[in-house]
């Protein structure tokens, strides 16, 4: 007979289990993200993004931008938050819509492709998945990898995102074909990743810092490393890395369930002190740009029907 201690541990998966993965797939994913996986999910989501700077086609995009070259910590900051608002809040609530629109703003200044826009939405949702079923405390259910898929699914409609595959298997077979057709090296692929690279080493004690940077190398697959020209990790750091993940892991699986949820209340965000207090979407962000914002982004895209 399972201890109180641990029936209590899966309160949350038990709640889980009793909503609907399609209907409730926003109650379940901001359980999933801001109870039981905060620090997991903002991990994954950094590699996430990171692995999208290995298409030159992003990357230059971004490169271009220079917000990597000039405030690396606040566009982290920007994207982490405006994710966790919508997560947090739904991406129909009054401040996941003011989110979508200043992502929705960001990205009418440039010129990007459905594809590369349905691949990053790909990230968001597979990338966190194939992290917390490596180096979680528990593995993730059915439940919530179907939840995440439709909750990152509506995200994407309401950012204009078209011809988003309605079945969760075919979605992430899109993924695969992508980065095997576009993973490629390139000259802002190595900037970008540089950039963002630093940023992490810069989080932590001078001295430590080229172990990090290793460490980094070492979280990172062939394919990426290849992408970026980096340097493969030394086995035994790799090991070591993966290993830590996964003792961390096994103490978090000892502790009681998150009580508060963590995902748009980071204390450790280095932009906005105290975020959100004081704080709304609309002041996340690039300032809106005066000449070539079109209308239509001033509100979240109207969902494309599936039929």
């Amino acid at each position: 007979m399972p201890s109180a201690r641990t029936t209590r541990r899966y309160a949350w998966l038990r709640r889980i289990e009793a909503l609907d993965p399609v209907a409730d797939h926003h109650e379940i994913h901001r359980i999933t993200a801001g109870h039981e996986f905060p620090w997991d999910y903002q991990r994954s989501l950094e590699l996430a993004l990171y692995r999208t700077y290995c298409v030159p086609s992003i990357s230059a995009l971004l490169d271009a931008t220079g917000e990597f070259a000039n405030r690396p910590q606040r566009r982290y900051d920007d994207t982490a938050l405006l994710i966790a608002e919508i997560a947090e809040h739904g991406y129909d609530s009054p401040r996941g819509r003011e989110a979508l629109r200043v992502i929705n703003r960001a990205h009418g200044r440039f010129r990007i492709t459905q594809e590369d826009m349905r691949y990053v939405l790909t990230t968001f949702i597979y990338d966190p998945i194939d992290w917390i079923d490596e180096f979680g405390w528990r593995q993730l259910s059915n439940h919530e990898r179907i939840a995440a898929f439709h909750f990152y699914r509506e995200v994407g409609k309401r950012l204009g995102i078209r011809d988003i595959p309605t079945d969760y298997a075919e979605f992430r077979q899109f993924k695969v074909d992508y980065e095997h057709a576009n993973f490629r090296y390139s000259e802002t692929n190595h900037r970008i990743g540089v950039q963002t690279r630093e940023l992490m080493c810069s989080w932590y004690w001078p001295p430590v810092r080229p172990l990090v940077r290793q460490a980094v190398h070492g979280l990172l697959s062939e394919q990426m490393l290849t992408a970026f020209d980096f340097p493969a990790a030394p086995t035994w750091l790799r090991k070591a890395t993966h290993q830590a993940l996964r003792a961390r892991s096994a103490v978090v699986r000892h502790l009681p369930p998150r009580t508060t949820s963590r995902l748009s209340n980071d204390p450790h965000n280095r932009t906005y002190p105290g975020y959100p207090n004081g704080y709304h979407p609309r002041d996340l962000g690039a300032p809106p740009p005066t000449d070539i914002a079109p209308s239509w982004l001033a509100t979240p895209q109207r969902p494309p029907s599936d039929h």
